[in-house]
Protein backbone atom coordinates (compact mmCIF):
# COMPACT_ATOMS: atom_id res chain seq x y z
CA UNK A 1 0.00 0.00 0.00
CA UNK A 2 1.05 3.28 -1.09
CA UNK A 3 0.72 6.41 1.61
CA UNK A 4 1.01 4.65 4.82
CA UNK A 5 3.18 7.64 6.39
CA UNK A 6 0.34 10.29 5.44
CA UNK A 7 -2.49 7.92 7.35
CA UNK A 8 -0.08 8.23 10.26
CA UNK A 9 0.50 11.23 10.51
CA UNK A 10 0.44 12.36 14.69
CA UNK A 11 -0.44 15.99 13.45
CA UNK A 12 -3.03 14.85 11.78
CA UNK A 13 -4.27 12.51 13.95
CA UNK A 14 -3.87 15.46 17.07
CA UNK A 15 -6.36 17.62 14.57
CA UNK A 16 -8.77 15.20 14.17
CA UNK A 17 -9.10 14.44 18.25
CA UNK A 18 -9.17 17.95 19.16
CA UNK A 19 -12.10 18.45 16.42
CA UNK A 20 -13.79 15.41 18.18
CA UNK A 21 -13.42 16.78 21.78
CA UNK A 22 -15.43 20.50 20.42
CA UNK A 23 -18.12 17.91 18.78
CA UNK A 24 -18.53 15.72 21.83
CA UNK A 25 -21.82 16.93 24.11
CA UNK A 26 -22.59 13.74 25.69
CA UNK A 27 -21.52 10.30 25.64
CA UNK A 28 -21.87 7.91 23.21
CA UNK A 29 -20.54 4.09 22.60
CA UNK A 30 -19.47 3.01 18.84
CA UNK A 31 -18.84 -0.04 17.98
CA UNK A 32 -15.60 -0.95 15.40
CA UNK A 33 -16.92 -4.62 13.76
CA UNK A 34 -13.08 -5.27 12.54
CA UNK A 35 -10.74 -6.72 14.17
CA UNK A 36 -8.08 -5.15 12.14
CA UNK A 37 -9.75 -1.88 13.53
CA UNK A 38 -9.50 -2.98 16.57
CA UNK A 39 -5.83 -3.76 16.87
CA UNK A 40 -4.93 -0.42 14.92
CA UNK A 41 -6.74 1.51 17.81
CA UNK A 42 -5.27 -0.37 20.55
CA UNK A 43 -1.67 -0.49 18.73
CA UNK A 44 -1.87 3.48 18.38
CA UNK A 45 -3.91 4.13 21.55
CA UNK A 46 -6.49 5.59 19.93
CA UNK A 47 -8.88 4.20 22.97
CA UNK A 48 -6.94 6.41 25.49
CA UNK A 49 -6.81 9.58 23.73
CA UNK A 50 -10.50 10.23 22.74
CA UNK A 51 -12.44 12.35 24.95
CA UNK A 52 -13.95 9.95 27.97
CA UNK A 53 -17.07 10.29 26.82
CA UNK A 54 -16.67 8.35 23.59
CA UNK A 55 -16.02 5.03 24.58
CA UNK A 56 -15.01 2.44 21.74
CA UNK A 57 -16.45 -1.28 22.20
CA UNK A 58 -14.96 -3.73 19.86
CA UNK A 59 -17.43 -6.23 17.52
CA UNK A 60 -17.88 -9.44 16.16
CA UNK A 61 -15.67 -8.75 13.00
CA UNK A 62 -12.97 -11.21 13.58
CA UNK A 63 -13.82 -14.44 11.62
CA UNK A 64 -11.34 -17.00 13.37
CA UNK A 65 -13.03 -15.80 16.91
CA UNK A 66 -16.31 -16.62 15.80
CA UNK A 67 -15.54 -20.17 13.82
CA UNK A 68 -17.57 -22.32 15.90
CA UNK A 69 -16.31 -24.64 18.72
CA UNK A 70 -17.49 -27.76 17.00
CA UNK A 71 -16.52 -26.57 13.53
CA UNK A 72 -12.83 -26.55 15.32
CA UNK A 73 -13.08 -30.21 16.51
CA UNK A 74 -14.65 -30.92 13.25
CA UNK A 75 -11.71 -29.58 11.37
CA UNK A 76 -9.31 -31.81 13.96
CA UNK A 77 -11.25 -35.19 13.36
CA UNK A 78 -10.43 -34.67 9.28
CA UNK A 79 -7.33 -33.71 9.84
CA UNK A 80 -6.36 -36.69 11.80
CA UNK A 81 -7.16 -38.69 8.74
CA UNK A 82 -3.80 -40.29 7.54
CA UNK A 83 -5.40 -40.05 3.57
CA UNK A 84 -6.02 -36.13 4.18
CA UNK A 85 -4.18 -32.89 3.56
CA UNK A 86 -5.40 -30.46 5.85
CA UNK A 87 -4.64 -26.52 4.70
CA UNK A 88 -5.77 -23.10 6.56
CA UNK A 89 -4.58 -19.83 6.83
CA UNK A 90 -1.95 -19.76 9.42
CA UNK A 91 -4.11 -17.98 11.95
CA UNK A 92 -6.43 -21.02 12.10
CA UNK A 93 -3.43 -23.36 13.65
CA UNK A 94 -3.43 -21.93 17.17
CA UNK A 95 -7.36 -21.41 17.72
CA UNK A 96 -8.31 -24.13 20.52
CA UNK A 97 -10.80 -26.27 19.80
CA UNK A 98 -12.20 -28.42 23.33
CA UNK A 99 -9.34 -30.88 23.67
CA UNK A 100 -6.53 -29.14 21.13
CA UNK A 101 -5.53 -27.44 18.10
CA UNK A 102 -4.50 -27.95 14.46
CA UNK A 103 -0.75 -26.66 15.19
CA UNK A 104 -0.55 -30.29 17.54
CA UNK A 105 -2.89 -32.25 15.51
CA UNK A 106 0.78 -31.06 12.59
CA UNK A 107 2.97 -32.19 15.77
CA UNK A 108 1.69 -35.41 16.26
CA UNK A 109 2.38 -36.28 12.26
CA UNK A 110 -0.79 -34.93 11.01
CA UNK A 111 -0.72 -33.68 7.49
CA UNK A 112 -1.93 -29.78 8.45
CA UNK A 113 0.15 -27.25 6.15
CA UNK A 114 -0.86 -23.28 6.08
CA UNK A 115 -1.06 -22.02 2.73
CA UNK A 116 -1.43 -18.25 1.76
CA UNK A 117 -4.17 -18.55 -0.74
CA UNK A 118 -7.09 -21.37 -1.26
CA UNK A 119 -5.79 -21.55 -5.11
CA UNK A 120 -2.28 -23.25 -3.36
CA UNK A 121 -4.50 -26.16 -1.53
CA UNK A 122 -6.32 -26.33 -5.66
CA UNK A 123 -2.83 -27.20 -6.74
CA UNK A 124 -2.04 -29.07 -4.05
CA UNK A 125 -4.70 -31.59 -4.59
CA UNK A 126 -3.58 -31.41 -8.20
CA UNK A 127 -0.17 -32.41 -7.28
CA UNK A 128 -1.58 -35.42 -4.56
CA UNK A 129 -4.26 -37.15 -6.76
CA UNK A 130 -3.95 -39.86 -4.25
CA UNK A 131 -4.93 -38.10 -1.34
CA UNK A 132 -7.69 -35.59 -0.21
CA UNK A 133 -7.22 -32.11 0.17
CA UNK A 134 -9.36 -29.86 2.38
CA UNK A 135 -9.40 -26.39 2.72
CA UNK A 136 -9.90 -24.44 5.94
CA UNK A 137 -12.86 -21.83 4.39
CA UNK A 138 -13.30 -19.37 7.00
CA UNK A 139 -13.70 -15.53 6.76
CA UNK A 140 -16.22 -12.57 6.32
CA UNK A 141 -17.24 -11.63 2.59
CA UNK A 142 -13.64 -10.28 2.52
CA UNK A 143 -11.95 -13.88 1.80
CA UNK A 144 -15.51 -15.37 0.42
CA UNK A 145 -14.65 -14.49 -3.01
CA UNK A 146 -11.66 -16.41 -3.35
CA UNK A 147 -12.50 -19.53 -1.88
CA UNK A 148 -15.49 -19.40 -4.35
CA UNK A 149 -13.06 -19.19 -6.73
CA UNK A 150 -11.20 -22.27 -5.64
CA UNK A 151 -14.23 -24.64 -5.22
CA UNK A 152 -15.14 -22.96 -9.17
CA UNK A 153 -11.35 -23.55 -10.32
CA UNK A 154 -11.89 -27.23 -8.79
CA UNK A 155 -14.91 -28.02 -10.34
CA UNK A 156 -13.52 -26.96 -13.53
CA UNK A 157 -10.38 -28.94 -13.53
CA UNK A 158 -13.05 -32.16 -12.73
CA UNK A 159 -10.91 -32.58 -8.97
CA UNK A 160 -12.45 -34.76 -6.95
CA UNK A 161 -10.01 -35.25 -4.29
CA UNK A 162 -10.46 -31.30 -3.20
CA UNK A 163 -13.12 -29.66 -0.63
CA UNK A 164 -13.59 -26.98 1.62
CA UNK A 165 -14.85 -26.79 5.59
CA UNK A 166 -16.85 -23.90 4.82
CA UNK A 167 -17.19 -21.45 8.16
CA UNK A 168 -17.89 -18.18 6.25
CA UNK A 169 -20.19 -15.68 8.49
CA UNK A 170 -22.01 -12.04 6.73
CA UNK A 171 -21.08 -8.81 8.60
CA UNK A 172 -24.86 -7.11 8.20
CA UNK A 173 -26.80 -10.14 10.28
CA UNK A 174 -24.44 -9.88 13.24
CA UNK A 175 -24.90 -6.32 13.16
CA UNK A 176 -28.87 -6.82 13.09
CA UNK A 177 -28.76 -9.08 15.81
CA UNK A 178 -26.26 -6.37 17.97
CA UNK A 179 -28.50 -3.73 17.40
CA UNK A 180 -31.55 -5.62 18.03
CA UNK A 181 -30.79 -7.49 21.61
CA UNK A 182 -32.45 -5.63 24.79
CA UNK A 183 -28.86 -5.51 26.00
CA UNK A 184 -27.91 -3.27 23.16
CA UNK A 185 -25.00 -0.49 24.42
CA UNK A 186 -23.88 0.35 20.21
CA UNK A 187 -25.41 3.64 19.06
CA UNK A 188 -22.81 4.16 15.92
CA UNK A 189 -20.79 1.90 13.98
CA UNK A 190 -17.36 1.70 11.99
CA UNK A 191 -18.01 -0.77 9.18
CA UNK A 192 -15.13 -2.84 7.71
CA UNK A 193 -13.65 -1.71 4.64
CA UNK A 194 -12.25 -4.54 3.16
CA UNK A 195 -15.26 -6.27 3.21
CA UNK A 196 -17.20 -2.97 1.75
CA UNK A 197 -15.31 -3.42 -0.96
CA UNK A 198 -16.32 -6.52 -2.00
CA UNK A 199 -20.09 -6.14 -1.31
CA UNK A 200 -20.54 -2.42 -1.44
CA UNK A 201 -22.15 -0.59 0.72
CA UNK A 202 -25.85 -0.75 -0.31
CA UNK A 203 -26.78 -3.74 2.29
CA UNK A 204 -26.38 -1.23 5.13
CA UNK A 205 -28.70 1.26 4.41
CA UNK A 206 -31.26 -0.61 5.46
CA UNK A 207 -29.84 -1.49 8.79
CA UNK A 208 -28.95 2.20 9.46
CA UNK A 209 -33.02 3.21 8.80
CA UNK A 210 -34.34 0.35 10.41
CA UNK A 211 -32.47 1.07 13.76
CA UNK A 212 -31.34 4.90 12.98
CA UNK A 213 -28.18 4.16 13.55
CA UNK A 214 -24.73 5.59 11.69
CA UNK A 215 -22.82 3.42 10.45
CA UNK A 216 -19.69 5.17 9.04
CA UNK A 217 -16.98 2.58 6.39
CA UNK A 218 -13.44 3.17 7.71
CA UNK A 219 -10.17 1.89 6.49
CA UNK A 220 -7.12 0.46 9.03
CA UNK A 221 -4.64 3.01 9.23
CA UNK A 222 -4.62 5.48 12.21
CA UNK A 223 -6.65 8.41 10.66
CA UNK A 224 -8.69 6.59 8.91
CA UNK A 225 -10.44 5.26 12.32
CA UNK A 226 -10.23 8.71 13.67
CA UNK A 227 -11.58 10.16 10.46
CA UNK A 228 -14.50 7.45 11.20
CA UNK A 229 -14.85 8.27 14.68
CA UNK A 230 -15.12 12.33 14.27
CA UNK A 231 -17.82 11.35 11.26
CA UNK A 232 -19.52 8.85 13.63
CA UNK A 233 -19.74 11.45 16.65
CA UNK A 234 -20.73 14.66 14.12
CA UNK A 235 -23.92 12.22 12.81
CA UNK A 236 -24.73 11.23 16.28
CA UNK A 237 -24.44 15.02 17.61
CA UNK A 238 -26.62 16.04 14.90
CA UNK A 239 -29.33 13.66 15.24
CA UNK A 240 -28.66 12.03 12.11
CA UNK A 241 -28.46 8.16 10.74
CA UNK A 242 -27.51 6.18 7.33
CA UNK A 243 -24.45 5.16 5.60
CA UNK A 244 -21.47 7.40 5.09
CA UNK A 245 -17.83 6.30 3.19
CA UNK A 246 -14.81 7.65 4.80
CA UNK A 247 -12.76 4.71 2.91
CA UNK A 248 -13.08 6.35 -0.64
CA UNK A 249 -9.93 5.30 -2.06
CA UNK A 250 -10.92 1.43 -2.25
CA UNK A 251 -14.96 1.77 -1.48
CA UNK A 252 -17.85 2.18 -3.72
CA UNK A 253 -22.18 1.59 -3.03
CA UNK A 254 -21.71 -1.45 -5.85
CA UNK A 255 -18.96 -2.81 -4.60
CA UNK A 256 -17.18 -5.80 -7.25
CA UNK A 257 -19.99 -7.03 -8.90
CA UNK A 258 -18.09 -9.71 -10.53
CA UNK A 259 -17.14 -11.01 -7.20
CA UNK A 260 -20.90 -10.40 -5.63
CA UNK A 261 -21.74 -13.06 -8.89
CA UNK A 262 -19.16 -15.59 -8.32
CA UNK A 263 -20.41 -15.81 -4.50
CA UNK A 264 -24.05 -16.24 -5.44
CA UNK A 265 -22.90 -19.08 -8.25
CA UNK A 266 -21.22 -21.04 -5.74
CA UNK A 267 -22.55 -20.16 -2.05
CA UNK A 268 -25.95 -19.70 -0.87
CA UNK A 269 -27.00 -17.47 1.87
CA UNK A 270 -27.78 -19.79 5.04
CA UNK A 271 -27.94 -19.81 8.83
CA UNK A 272 -24.83 -20.09 10.82
CA UNK A 273 -23.51 -20.28 14.73
CA UNK A 274 -21.12 -18.14 15.89
CA UNK A 275 -18.74 -19.21 18.49
CA UNK A 276 -19.66 -17.00 21.85
CA UNK A 277 -23.02 -15.90 20.44
CA UNK A 278 -25.04 -18.44 19.20
CA UNK A 279 -27.49 -18.95 15.78
CA UNK A 280 -27.35 -15.75 13.88
CA UNK A 281 -30.29 -16.52 10.87
CA UNK A 282 -29.08 -16.12 7.20
CA UNK A 283 -25.79 -14.92 8.54
CA UNK A 284 -22.95 -17.19 6.31
CA UNK A 285 -22.31 -18.97 3.56
CA UNK A 286 -22.80 -22.83 2.35
CA UNK A 287 -22.08 -24.63 -0.68
CA UNK A 288 -24.71 -24.44 -3.04
CA UNK A 289 -26.33 -27.67 -4.32
CA UNK A 290 -24.61 -27.58 -7.57
CA UNK A 291 -20.82 -27.38 -5.41
CA UNK A 292 -22.06 -29.47 -2.75
CA UNK A 293 -19.70 -32.08 -3.82
CA UNK A 294 -17.08 -30.05 -2.61
CA UNK A 295 -18.33 -29.75 1.20
CA UNK A 296 -15.76 -31.20 3.41
CA UNK A 297 -18.16 -31.83 6.05
CA UNK A 298 -20.44 -34.39 4.14
CA UNK A 299 -17.31 -35.85 2.72
CA UNK A 300 -16.22 -37.00 5.79
CA UNK A 301 -19.18 -37.24 8.10
CA UNK A 302 -18.15 -34.93 10.78
CA UNK A 303 -21.72 -33.31 10.81
CA UNK A 304 -22.34 -34.81 14.01
CA UNK A 305 -19.52 -33.40 15.97
CA UNK A 306 -20.51 -31.51 19.03
CA UNK A 307 -18.53 -29.53 21.59
CA UNK A 308 -18.71 -27.39 24.71
CA UNK A 309 -17.18 -24.02 25.40
CA UNK A 310 -15.23 -22.93 28.41
CA UNK A 311 -17.40 -21.76 31.20
CA UNK A 312 -14.53 -19.19 32.08
CA UNK A 313 -14.61 -18.01 28.54
CA UNK A 314 -16.21 -14.38 28.03
CA UNK A 315 -15.72 -14.43 24.46
CA UNK A 316 -19.46 -13.82 23.52
CA UNK A 317 -20.27 -11.10 25.72
CA UNK A 318 -16.88 -9.18 24.49
CA UNK A 319 -17.47 -10.02 20.41
CA UNK A 320 -21.12 -8.51 21.44
CA UNK A 321 -19.55 -5.09 22.91
CA UNK A 322 -20.70 -5.83 26.47
CA UNK A 323 -17.99 -6.44 28.17
CA UNK A 324 -14.08 -5.66 27.20
CA UNK A 325 -11.38 -7.95 27.32
CA UNK A 326 -9.73 -7.01 30.65
CA UNK A 327 -13.08 -7.56 32.27
CA UNK A 328 -12.67 -11.00 31.97
CA UNK A 329 -11.64 -13.18 35.23
CA UNK A 330 -9.79 -15.09 32.87
CA UNK A 331 -7.33 -12.28 31.05
CA UNK A 332 -3.76 -12.76 31.47
CA UNK A 333 -4.00 -15.21 34.15
CA UNK A 334 -6.11 -18.79 33.13
CA UNK A 335 -6.07 -17.35 29.49
CA UNK A 336 -2.52 -16.00 27.34
CA UNK A 337 -1.93 -16.26 23.69
CA UNK A 338 0.50 -19.22 24.89
CA UNK A 339 -2.55 -21.20 26.88
CA UNK A 340 -5.50 -19.51 25.63
CA UNK A 341 -9.30 -20.56 26.66
CA UNK A 342 -10.79 -18.51 23.33
CA UNK A 343 -10.06 -17.77 19.29
CA UNK A 344 -9.79 -13.66 20.84
CA UNK A 345 -6.97 -14.65 22.54
CA UNK A 346 -4.71 -15.95 20.02
CA UNK A 347 -6.32 -14.55 16.80
CA UNK A 348 -4.01 -11.83 14.91
CA UNK A 349 -7.61 -9.90 15.03
CA UNK A 350 -8.79 -11.01 17.81
CA UNK A 351 -9.48 -8.27 20.59
CA UNK A 352 -8.42 -10.27 23.66
CA UNK A 353 -4.82 -10.37 22.12
CA UNK A 354 -4.63 -6.81 21.18
CA UNK A 355 -5.26 -6.00 24.53
CA UNK A 356 -2.85 -8.64 26.26
CA UNK A 357 -0.20 -7.22 23.22
CA UNK A 358 -0.47 -3.86 24.27
CA UNK A 359 -0.87 -3.77 28.07
CA UNK A 360 -4.65 -2.89 28.41
CA UNK A 361 -4.85 -4.61 31.66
Amino acid sequence: MRFVDEYRNEADARKFLNAIERLVSREWTIMEICGGQTHTLIKSGIDRLLPPAVTLVHGPGCPVCVTPLELIDRAIVIARRPEVIFTSFGDMLRVPGSQTDLLSVKAQGGDVRMVYSPLDAVKLAQAHPDRQVVFFAVGFETTAPGNAMAVWQARQMGLTNFSILCSHVLVPPAMEAILGSPGNQVQGFLAAGHVCTVMGTWEYEPIAEKYRTPIIVTGFEPLDLLHGIYMTVKALEEGRWGVENQYTRAVTREGNRPAQKLLAEVFEVSDRQWRGIGPIPRSGYRLQPAYAAFDAEQRFGVGGVTAQESPLCIAGQILQGLKKPHECPAFGGQCTPERPLGAPMVSSEGACAAYYSYGRA
